[in-house]
């Protein structure tokens, strides 16, 4: 089990999750973040549990190089949530640059750091964050073999032609030059993660639904690849004590839903109709180019967890949403 880890994004929505369970397991955690008071209140009943003295908070910026290099040295793990939200504000070419960097470039320094330390001082293991985005949709004609909505898409399948399938696919490029340095590198391509933290996707699909408003988005035909918060956590401890688990690994539940059913169990779980469709000019008209990733899916499955040994607390949508909304 790794006692100290190094982990970015970790005042996230996945981040502050992830960091009490480390915590609890007592691990010791450094956080890199921008403003160390903030990291702290965000993280303070974590902290308090932990006494204080087990979280370290480093300041430096993860797109730049930095003292926070250094600071790599002598830990165990390191985990690489960093991103910026792709879903935080309509795309232009500007904020789509920004989904780019936070990611390709905050884990191309991550790597040089890694790859300036003294080989006895580096960690062992890089697991880095990407997403289901990497693969195509079942209407994306550029992917280099053609999909079947229907298909299982699993981790030997091929990357996509989108925005987000080449950002992923960079991401990862930038992660895996680790494997250079004898590190063994987990790369977590995750889907919607479903939790009732603060700051997840849950916090903008339910107000619909709250509205007596909600139901399917678009045609409610495409896949909905899913993860309770709770397993993609316990999926990032099992990466950190698994040593056979490398390279991509599906981060989703063994049953995706079509999005119609999402709509329908989630309305079931509010105890909110699901009747109002959203139409995809809709959407468009919303959020523009991103309206293409909420109209369009793939049938992800967890082959490398599951052929790991991975077992699951939540594998169905409907004991996922019963939990998050018992809460």
């Amino acid at each position: 089990m790794a006692k100290r880890v190094f982990i970015l994004g970790g005042t996230g929505f996945m981040g502050r999750v992830l960091v009490a369970a480390l915590l609890g397991r007592d691990a010791r955690v450094t956080v890199l973040t921008r403003n160390g008071t903030g990291a702290r209140a965000k993280l303070g009943e974590a902290v308090g549990r932990a006494g204080g003295e087990a979280i370290e908070f480093v300041e430096g910026d993860p797109n730049l190089a930095g003292d926070w290099q250094a600071r790599l040295s002598g830990c165990d793990a390191v985990i690489n949530l960093a991103g910026q939200s792709v879903a935080g504000q309509r795309w232009s070419a500007r904020y789509k640059q920004m989904i780019h960097d936070s990611r390709v470039e905050t884990t191309r320094y991550l790597v040089e750091g890694l790859a300036a330390l003294d080989a006895d001082q580096r960690p062992s293991l890089l697991v880095s964050a990407s997403g289901i985005d990497y693969y195509p949709f079942d209407v994306d004609l550029g992917a280099a073999l053609p999909v079947d909505e229907d298909d299982d898409v699993d981790e030997s399948a091929p990357s996509g032609s989108t925005f987000l399938a080449r950002v992923c696919r960079n991401w990862e490029a930038e992660a895996e030059a680790a494997k250079k340095l004898d590190m063994r590198v987990v790369l977590m391509r995750t889907g919607v993660v479903l939790g009732a933290s603060e700051g997840g996707p849950l916090d903008k699909i339910v107000t619909p639904f709250r509205l007596f408003a909600g139901g399917r988005i678009g045609r409610g035909r495409q896949w909905f690849s899913w993860i309770h918060l709770a397993d993609a956590v316990d999926a990032y401890l099992f990466a950190l004590d698994r040593s056979e688990l490398a390279g991509p690994v599906n981060l989703v539940a063994p049953n995706p839903v079509r999005a119609g059913e999402f709509a329908r169990a989630l309305g079931k779980a509010m105890g909110r109709p699901a009747w109002l469709p959203v139409p995809e000019f809709a959407l468009k008209a919303a959020v523009g180019e991103f309206a293409e990733y909420l109209v369009h899916g793939r049938r992800a499955v967890p082959a490398a967890l599951l052929r790991c040994g991975f077992e699951f607390s939540f594998a169905t949508l409907d004991r996922a949403l019963e939990d998050i909304f018992a809460r």
